[in-house]
C-alpha cells in the first residue's frame, strides 16, 4: 500500500527510525500495541518469536527464567509464579497484552502461570521503567504480550502437538485468513500435566497433587474501513486449574481455578502528519480456591475493568513529534466465600504528553510526562526522558531517565481485617545508560542501571494479631545487564544465532542494607540456535547464582548456585510437517526457585508441527 507523507519505518541496527517523508511504502501488518514501534526507538529490549516460546513449552515460567534477565520465583513446576526485575518484586512488574495493562487489581502483580502462553505473535520484556506509557507496576520491568494482523496473506494455519515427561500434553491449532481489506486469526491451545515428578535427592521429594491444566482461545480481526482507517478487534479467553502440591500421600488436597477473559476494540486512523488510535477495553479475572477437595470453593473473587485509551500523535515538523495519550478506567473488585473484601469499586484517570526528536538520523531524543488521577490516592507526576546516539558503525548509547510508581492493589486498601486506606503509592527513579558494540557480526550490549524506591508497600503483623500494609521500606537497585549476540547465515544451507546474558543485581533495603530475598547476585543465561538445511538444533544454559531467602542473609537457608541445560533438534518434511525432540534439565541438577520447592530434574518431550 502506497501513502503519500506516510510514517515510514526503517530498520537501523535492529531498532527503528521514524518520520514524516514522501511516498514511502510502509508495512501491512498492523500492531495492536502501537506504542510498541515507538519504544523501540529509545529503549533494548528481549524480543521473543513464537518459535522462541515454543522452546520452553511448559509455562511462561520455563520461557522467561532461560531466555531473559528476569529471575522467576516459582512454587514447583505449573504452580504460583512471580518475577523479580532488577532486584524488584512481582508488583513493581507490568504485564501488558496488547498495550494494555493486565496486573491484578487484587494483588496488584501478575500470577506468570496463570497467563497464558500461547497464541501471541511476539513478546517483549523490556527491563527499566515505563509508567509514563504503561502505568501502575511499570517499575522494574514490563513483560509484553502482542498479537498483529497482517494483510493480503490468503490463508494459513499451523497445528502443534506435544507429549512430555510427567503425564504432559500439549496441543495447539491456529488458522489466519486475510486480503487487502479483512483479516482474521484465531487460536487454541490446551495443556495439561499430572506434574508428578520426583526429586529423591530433596528428602524424597514427590510432586503430589501437582496436576495443572488450561485451555487458551484468541480471536483477532481487522478491517480497513477507508484507506487511512482501520478497525480491529482482539479477544483471550483463558481457562485454568492448579493443584496445589502436599507432602503426604493422604493430606488435603487443594486447589486454585482462574477465568480470564480480555477483549480489545480499537479504531485507528493513520494519515500523513497525524495518527490516532482509540480504545476501548474490558477485562475481567475470575479465581476460586478451593481448600477441601470435591468441595465448594472456599473464597475467591471477581475483578472487572473497562478501560478507553486515546492515542494521538502529530508531526509539528519533519523532525519533530508530539504524542499525547489519555486514559480512563473503572476498577471493579468483589471478594467472595472467606475472601475478606467486601465489592469495591475507583476510577482511574491520566493524561501523559511525549515529545520525539529527531536530529539527524543517527541522533533523537523523547521527554514525556505524566499525571495518574486514582480515586482516593495522590499520585505522583511521573517524568521519562530517553537519548539515542549512534556515533558511528559500531558503537550506540543510549540514555533513559524515568520517575515510575505503583499505586495500592485493593488487597493493601481494603483486606478486612488490615486494610490501609492511607497507603501512598510506591515511587521510584531510575537512570541507565545502555552501550552497544557491534563488531564482526557480534553485538555487545552493556547496561548499568540505578534505582531508588520510596514507600515500598509491605505486610507487617500488628499488635492486634493480624497483618496490615504500611509504607516502609525504601530499596536501592544497582547493577548490569549486558547481553551478547551473533548471527550468521553460511552458503545458503548452514545458519547460526547465539544470544548470552550476564545480570549482576545488587538489590538492597536501606534499612538493614542486607540484599533483598530471591535477588541472586548473579545469572548468566545463554541460546545457540544452529540450522543445516532442513535440521534445526538449539541449546539453552542458566546459571543462578546464590539467592537468600531470608532477610539477614542467612546463607544456611540460601538456595546455592546451579546450572541447568536444555537442548532440541527437531527436522522439517516436505517444508510442511516438522518433528522434534527436546530434553530439559539434560544435568539431570537438583534445582529450585523457592526454598523447599524443587524444580525437575531431567524430563524428555517429543513433538510434532503440520503447516498449512
Amino acid at each position: 500500500m502506497i501513502l503519500k507523507k506516510a510514517f515510514i519505518l526503517l530498520s537501523v541496527s535492529s531498532c527503528l527510525t521514524i518520520y514524516y517523508s514522501q511516498e514511502k511504502i510502509i508495512d501491512t501488518v498492523y500492531v495492536f500495541d502501537n506504542q510498541m514501534k515507538k519504544v523501540k526507538l529509545f529503549h533494548s529490549l528481549n524480543t521473543l518469536s513464537p518459535e522462541d516460546i515454543q522452546k520452553n513449552s511448559s509455562n511462561l515460567s520455563e520461557v522467561l527464567r532461560f531466555q531473559s534477565p528476569v529471575y522467576i520465583k516459582e512454587n514447583g513446576r505449573g504452580a504460583v509464579s512471580s518475577p523479580s526485575f532488577r532486584g524488584t518484586t512481582a508488583q513493581q512488574t507490568a504485564f501488558v497484552w496488547n498495550g494494555i495493562n493486565i496486573n491484578s487489581q487484587f494483588l496488584g502483580q501478575g500470577d506468570i502461570n496463570n497467563i497464558a502462553l500461547f497464541g501471541y505473535d511476539q513478546m517483549d520484556i523490556k527491563s527499566g521503567g515505563g509508567s509514563v506509557i504503561y502505568g501502575s507496576g511499570a517499575i522494574g520491568g514490563s513483560i509484553h504480550l502482542n498479537n498483529n494482523l497482517s494483510f493480503n496473506n490468503g490463508f494459513s494455519g499451523l497445528f502443534n502437538s506435544e507429549a512430555a515427561s510427567f503425564g504432559t500434553y500439549n496441543n495447539f491449532l491456529k488458522a489466519a485468513y486475510s486480503n487487502d481489506r479483512f483479516s482474521f486469526k484465531a487460536s487454541g491451545n490446551y495443556l495439561i500435566s499430572e506434574n508428578n515428578y520426583e526429586v529423591p535427592e530433596k528428602n524424597n521429594y514427590i510432586n503430589r497433587n501437582g496436576k495443572f491444566y488450561n485451555t487458551t482461545f484468541n480471536f483477532g480481526a481487522a478491517y480497513k474501513i477507508a484507506n487511512h482507517q482501520t478497525i480491529s478487534w482482539q479477544s483471550q479467553f483463558y481457562d485454568a486449574t492448579q493443584n496445589y502440591r502436599i507432602l503426604e500421600e493422604n493430606g488435603n488436597k487443594t486447589s486454585y481455578n482462574a477465568q480470564t477473559m480480555r477483549s480489545l476494540l480499537s479504531w485507528d486512523i493513520n494519515k500523513s502528519k497525524i495518527s490516532n488510535s482509540l480504545k476501548a477495553a474490558y477485562t475481567e479475572d475470575n479465581f476460586q480456591y478451593f481448600g477441601v477437595y470435591n468441595a465448594p470453593f472456599t473464597s475467591g473473587g471477581i475483578n472487572k475493568n473497562y478501560i478507553f485509551k486515546n492515542d494521538f500523535n502529530y508531526f509539528i515538523i519533519p523532525k519533530l513529534n508530539i504524542n499525547v495519550i489519555g486514559e480512563f478506567q473503572q476498577n471493579q473488585g468483589e471478594g467472595l466465600g472467606d475472601s475478606k473484601i467486601e465489592k469495591v469499586s475507583r476510577n482511574v484517570g491520566s493524561a501523559a504528553g511525549l515529545l520525539r526528536y529527531f536530529a539527524m538520523s543517527n541522533l533523537r531524543f523523547e521527554a514525556g510526562i505524566k499525571q495518574d488521577f486514582v480515586e482516593n490516592i495522590d499520585s505522583p507526576l511521573l517524568y521519562s526522558f530517553s537519548g539515542k546516539w549512534k556515533a558511528n558503525s559500531w558503537y550506540q548509547v543510549n540514555l533513559n531517565v524515568s520517575k515510575n510508581f505503583r499505586f495500592p492493589s485493593f488487597n493493601d486498601l481494603y483486606w478486612n481485617p488490615g486494610g490501609n486506606l492511607n497507603l501512598k503509592s510506591e515511587t521510584s527513579v531510575q537512570a541507565d545508560m545502555n552501550h552497544e558494540f557491534s563488531v564482526a557480526g557480534f553485538t555487545l550490549s552493556l547496561n548499568p542501571y540505578y534505582m531508588k524506591i520510596d514507600n515500598m508497600i509491605r505486610w507487617l503483623p500488628t499488635a492486634f494479631g493480624y497483618w496490615a500494609p504500611v509504607n516502609t521500606d525504601k530499596v536501592e537497585s544497582y547493577g548490569l545487564e549486558s547481553q551478547l549476540s551473533y548471527q550468521k547465515s553460511f552458503n545458503k544451507n548452514h545458519s547460526v544465532k547465539l544470544t548470552a546474558g550476564y545480570v549482576y543485581t545488587k538489590s538492597v533495603d536501606l534499612a538493614t542494607q542486607k540484599q533483598l530475598t530471591y535477588v541472586p547476585l548473579h545469572k548468566v543465561s545463554s541460546n545457540i540456535d544452529y540450522q543445516y538445511k532442513f535440521l534445526k538444533f538449539y541449546a539453552q544454559g542458566m546459571f543462578n547464582g546464590l539467592t537468600y531467602t531470608t532477610s539477614d542473609e542467612s546463607k544456611k537457608y540460601a538456595i546455592y548456585p546451579y546450572f541447568v541445560m536444555n537442548a532440541g533438534v527437531s527436522t522439517t518434511i516436505l517444508k510442511k510437517y516438522t518433528l522434534g525432540f527436546k530434553v530439559n534439565n539434560i544435568t539431570d541438577t537438583v534445582y529450585e526457585t523457592v526454598d523447599y520447592y524443587p524444580l525437575p530434574k531431567r524430563n524428555y518431550s517429543v513433538n510434532t508441527t503440520i503447516n498449512f
